[in-house]
């Protein structure tokens, strides 16, 4: 009964608009595991108050696979990585509309474009821009660009064109990020999302779990998406990927896994929560619990690993009692 208290006077202190503290959220993802129904149940608390039971969708198109410069050490599209993926250039216009109306089919309300490479160049800028005006004026649906560092004039640019909201993630901790990811800086994400942000687009910045970050680092990882004012955060669970420098990290437990999705909620309590890359393989069978947390998935594949069916997400949407929020952003 006491740690059922507990978890409710966070769900309390969520909704009351104070942000946890820091042993308040270490708290969380060091419960001990036969507390984690009580802790999805106060996470769910917060969740409903802000979402119902509604489940925002959305679906990734790799617009632009491989030949990526950079040396991200969990991607298989990066320059330091074995793992033999597709490689190809920017996506002609055709095949993206056509990826939109694939996310249409899927009862998804947002379409991402995302673009592997340090950045943009002019020339793949306008082929996206193209692409996005079409949609804006044909379909219903809300567009996520995630196209890397963005120069000077191309956030405008995409903005103008109907780009709703920019997904570029923090990924991992400040301190973690080195290891990581050498070829650009954590505060290089930092003020690519800022500045998307003064464009009007809303931000999308999220996290990898399981990339040798501590639980206090996870901890500050919330803190810096609250601090950064992030609308929707995707949480990604490291899908180990052979060929990549952390093929051999172990997979994040389920239970694990939940228990950051609760710490992400309490800490972003009005936030699009998403469970996002390698729910799959991390989460299992214990995918539809995550839903009292987060409220938002991907569908189908991502970048370059495959999801579940289709299907089988309605499924879980519709065993929960909980219903697809049609064309949210």
């Amino acid at each position: 009964m006491e740690n059922d208290l507990q978890w409710q006077s966070l769900a309390q202190k969520a909704l009351s608009g104070n942000c946890l503290t820091v042993e308040e959220g270490l708290a969380v993802l060091e419960t001990d595991n036969e507390q984690i129904l009580l802790l999805m149940q106060a996470a769910f608390q917060v969740r409903k108050h802000f979402y119902g039971k509604k489940v925002k969708l959305n679906m990734i198109i790799n617009a632009k696979s491989g030949l990526c410069p950079e040396d991200c050490g969990y991607c298989s599209q990066s320059i330091v990585s074995a793992a033999p993926v597709n490689k190809y250039s920017m996506l002609d216009k055709d095949t993206l509309l056509a990826g939109a109306r694939e996310a249409m089919a899927r009862q998804a309300g947002t379409y991402c474009i995302v673009a592997a490479g340090k950045g943009p160049t002019e020339k793949e800028l306008d082929q996206v821009v193209d692409a996005v005006k079409e949609i804006r004026e044909t379909m219903p649906l809300k567009i996520c660009a995630c196209l890397g560092i963005l120069k000077d004039g191309q956030a405008e640019r995409l903005a103008e064109a109907g780009v709703h909201r920019y997904n570029h993630n923090l990924n991992t901790s400040k301190a973690n990020f080195p290891s990581i990811t050498t070829t650009h800086t954590y505060n290089q994400r930092v003020e690519t999302v800022e500045k998307v942000k003064t464009h009007g687009m809303s931000p999308c910045s999220g996290v990898i779990i399981g990339m040798g970050e501590t639980n206090r680092e996870i901890v500050e990882m919330a803190y810096a998406l609250r601090e950064l004012d992030a609308d929707s955060i995707p949480i990604n669970f490291l899908h180990a990927i052979p060929g990549t420098p952390l093929e051999h990290a172990g997979r994040t437990s389920a239970i694990k896994a939940l228990k950051v999705l609760a710490l992400f909620r309490f800490i972003c309590p009005s936030k699009e929560i998403r469970v996002a890359g390698g729910r799959e393989v991390n989460l299992r069978t214990l995918q539809p619990l995550s839903l009292y947390a987060a409220n938002s998935l991907f569908v189908g594949d991502y970048l370059t690993t495959e999801g579940q069916d289709v299907s089988a997400d309605h499924q879980i949407i519709e065993d929960l009692g909980f219903e697809i929020e049609l064309n949210a952003l």
